[in-house]
């Protein structure tokens, strides 16, 4: 396997990593903020801030680890991307500085608890940071950043009237709400809190369906924004239709109130392979036309060096990940909420 194919595919891991701790931290938040409007915070906030506690500190690291790496291994990637996301990117830092700001609040002071307006912008930043980051997806089409003699260029009225632009904010939207509803419902119910469960089952299968709407919206905008790309997805179809089994499986256990760790890792597998299909019919182009995996990759020693340290970065990272879930999630008395109890 080449050295482009190699880092590809160790910055996409990266990526996914992001893509399911942060859609459950970022659904949280607003799941958290919604129970303060339906008056079930006393019901299911207690769950909510259980998980975030011990895992909101660590869940940017996947994202500093890809954007580290696609500077490196894709040197052209500051001059296309780094321009054209000025704003967009900007827009995330400052969404991310606010929810950041609401997280010290709440665990290490007193002012920021219970407050509607902080609980409202850490809410808003759970859907709006997402919506925020998944525009790179649809800039990564090709069609709306252009280089011409005075630069690259992002076409702010071809990005906000494309189709594609919203069905892919849209499904990031959704996909955050889905896999946050499927993992508090896993973790509500491995806490024994009957109440918090049915709320947060109820989430999850209401999110379920426009999960799903909206992830066929955006496969066959594809075709619109980028017919080379869509005729690539449907070569590799089996992953595609291995996702939507997963999707089935998973929420079927749900509905059943049934084995719902079962039901979790098919979320997890759904999101795999609709995300490694979607990265592996995107090559090899990372950025239509202009960045090209085996045309604008760094040397080979810079290469070697850097995949080097992300693989020593993922076994270091991945059995941190690991001790924190058995240390704080998983543990018999934390997820009761009995630590630091006697008896």
């Amino acid at each position: 396997m080449s050295y482009e194919i190699v880092g590809i595919a160790i910055l996409w891991t990266f990526l996914f990593g992001y893509l399911l701790v942060a859609s459950i931290d970022f659904g949280a938040g607003f799941f958290s903020f919604y129970s303060v409007l339906t008056g079930h915070q006393n019901k299911i906030h207690n769950i909510i801030q259980r998980y975030l506690s011990p895992v909101w500190e660590v869940t940017n690291v996947f994202l500093i680890f890809f954007v580290v790496g696609l500077n490196g291994f894709f040197p052209d990637a500051a001059y296309y991307y780094g321009t054209a996301l000025l704003v967009p990117g900007s827009i995330a830092i400052v969404l991310l500085a606010i929810r950041g700001v609401y997280y010290a609040y709440n665990t290490y002071g007193h002012s920021g608890k219970n407050n509607i307006v902080y609980m409202a912008l850490y809410g808003a930043t759970g859907l709006l940071i997402p919506a925020a980051l998944s525009t790179v997806l649809a800039i990564s089409e090709g069609g709306i950043i252009v280089e011409n003699s005075t630069g690259v260029h992002l076409q702010w009225g071809q990005l906000l009237s494309n189709p594609y632009t919203w069905a892919v904010i849209f499904l990031a939207l959704v996909s955050v709400l889905y896999i946050s509803a499927m993992f508090l419902a896993y973790y509500a119910k491995r806490a024994g809190d009957k109440v918090a469960f049915e709320i947060v089952r109820g989430y999850a299968l209401l999110w379920s369906g426009p999960t799903i709407v909206a992830s066929l919206l955006a496969f066959f905008q594809i075709n619109k924004q980028n017919p080379d790309h869509f005729t690539n997805m449907l070569n590799i179809a089996w992953m595609f239709v291995a996702s939507f089994i997963c999707f089935a499986g998973a929420v079927y256990l749900v509905w059943q109130r049934r084995h719902l760790g079962v039901s979790f890792i098919l979320v997890m597998l759904q999101f795999a392979f609709a995300w490694y299909g979607y990265g592996r019919s995107h090559l090899p182009y990372v950025l239509y036309p202009y960045i090209n995996v085996y045309d604008s990759f760094t040397n080979s020693t810079m290469a070697y060096a850097l995949i080097t340290a992300f693989v020593a970065g993922l076994l270091v990272l991945i059995p941190s990940l690991i001790l924190i879930l058995r240390l704080f999630l998983f543990d018999a008395k934390y997820v009761r909420g009995e630590a630091g109890k006697k008896g």
